[in-house]
């Protein structure tokens, strides 16, 4: 963070940020312009991500919804648009944290579509013939942007939107049906999935690919992810899973270690698109105050392709 702004540790201004969130709409708090500037500046939540995905909010919410249907173009000849509704307020309700707290789920998911999800769906596109005639399932989906552009696109036979939140596997069951009419063929579901459950016989080795976003950031859902992933892919084949997750730390590093403790095999990219290294690059220098708070290892994932 920038010392000519604050001496203010960051997670002094975390606590300025969760305690705005939870005050009502109807007395909100008048932080002066420096303020909001310095809290801007430390939240890891974004509008602007690498926007990759063009998309724009076709419905405001309004003061009796919380939601807004927002249009995303896919960058592909041809591919319909998908029309997806999500969050748009920004206040918490003490009920999403009970959700929380009663499924061990955290409630990311539910805030925004964050933007490695945005990279992994523009990655996803840029390779869609790999995704052709097989079977693919989304892991820690939140509003599911990636899973979507894949059923919509790139012929896949049945793509799988997974949550263990299920607020936010309600809104993608609405999504599919909202969207029915842009998948062709592929057969498109959503899932309520926890990745600690034990039985998961009705869904082990059945998945070509499975694909997630900066899903290893908590560190206590590690060994239950690794061993998810263990279960899904399928031992015939070329099955793998492709992850775009932030160092966030060291919890990529742990979260890696973990997977070879489940026998799992990985590479690690750092460079692995033109485009999207070249938008890293200009957040870093050129085009540092359109994302104040960009930092590289919080905000650039990493590709991390996974087999057994």
């Amino acid at each position: 963070m920038d010392n000519r702004t604050t001496n203010e540790k960051a997670s002094s201004l975390r606590w300025k940020i969760l305690r705005r969130a939870l005050l009502s709409r109807s007395s909100p708090p008048h932080p002066d312009e420096q303020s909001q500037m310095i809290t801007k500046s430390i939240s890891r939540r974004t509008g602007h991500g690498f926007n990759l995905i063009l998309s724009h909010v076709i419905a405001d919410s309004s003061s009796s919804t919380r939601d807004a249907r927002v249009c995303y173009t896919l960058p592909i000849p041809g591919a319909p648009q998908l029309f997806l509704t999500q969050r748009v307020d920004n206040r918490a309700d003490l009920s999403d944290f009970e959700i929380c707290n009663r499924y061990n789920i955290d409630n990311t998911g539910l805030v925004c579509n964050w933007p490695s999800e945005d990279v992994l769906a523009h990655y996803c596109l840029s390779h869609a013939d790999i995704f052709r005639s097989k079977k693919v399932i989304e892991l820690g989906s939140g509003y599911g942007l990636a899973g979507f552009a894949i059923a919509a696109a790139t012929e896949a036979s049945e793509v799988v939107i997974s949550d263990g939140n299920p607020q936010v596997v309600d809104y993608t069951q609405r999504n599919i049906e909202a969207n029915s009419g842009a998948f062709g063929n592929t057969v498109v579901k959503s899932m309520t999935l926890h990745w600690n459950q034990e039985d998961t016989s009705n869904i082990a080795d059945s998945f070509d690919i499975i694909i997630a976003s900066d899903c290893t950031f908590f560190k206590d859902f590690h060994r239950d992810l690794a061993r998810i992933v263990k279960h899904l892919l399928s031992k015939a084949g070329s099955s793998e899973a492709i992850f775009l997750s932030p160092k966030r730390g060291n919890s990529l590093d742990l979260f890696l270690e973990v997977a070879k403790e489940n026998s799992l095999h990985f590479s690690v990219m750092e460079n692995y698109d033109e485009e999207v290294w070249k938008r890293h690059k200009g957040f870093l220098n050129e085009d540092r105050d359109s994302w104040p708070s960009y930092d590289k290892g919080h905000s650039y994932p990493l590709l991390i392709r996974i087999t057994l």
